[in-house]
């Protein structure tokens, strides 16, 4: 499976767990701790703030990223659309993730890019 410039052995080779989510379940919830960012392997996940969808991330994506880095409570509520296969990174995993390829920083920095991006012109 391609991530980007991944494919799915980059997680098995850094022993990055990965977590399946039923359609429905909540990753977690606005104002939780932000200690897991995620990569959607299979499946969709809504991001919410209140009752209001603000992106849903799919094959590939990336979420939860800005809390793991800034130590913030989230931002938003993530919930799985449909069944969702996720690779779940901790902050000392990114850490060793960016370490040992450090690509993967690039990837994420263009994934938040793009996220904000889109923010600004919905503004």
């Amino acid at each position: 499976m391609a991530l980007g410039p991944f494919d799915f052995s980059f997680f098995e080779r850094y022993n990055i767990p990965l977590k399946r989510f039923a359609a429905g379940d909540v990753i977690f919830a606005q104002r939780d701790p932000g200690e897991l960012m995620f990569v959607v392997l299979e499946g969709k996940v809504d991001i919410a703030v209140g009752e209001t969808v603000v992106e849903t991330v799919g094959l590939h994506g990336i979420f939860g990223e800005m809390a793991l880095i800034d130590h913030a409570p989230r931002s938003a509520t993530a919930k799985a659309s449909s069944a969702t296969e996720l690779a779940v990174i901790t902050e000392d995993g990114f850490i060793e993730l960016v370490r040992k390829s450090p690509v993967f920083s690039i990837y994420v920095m263009r994934q938040m890019a793009a996220r904000l991006r889109h923010m600004n012109e919905t503004v």
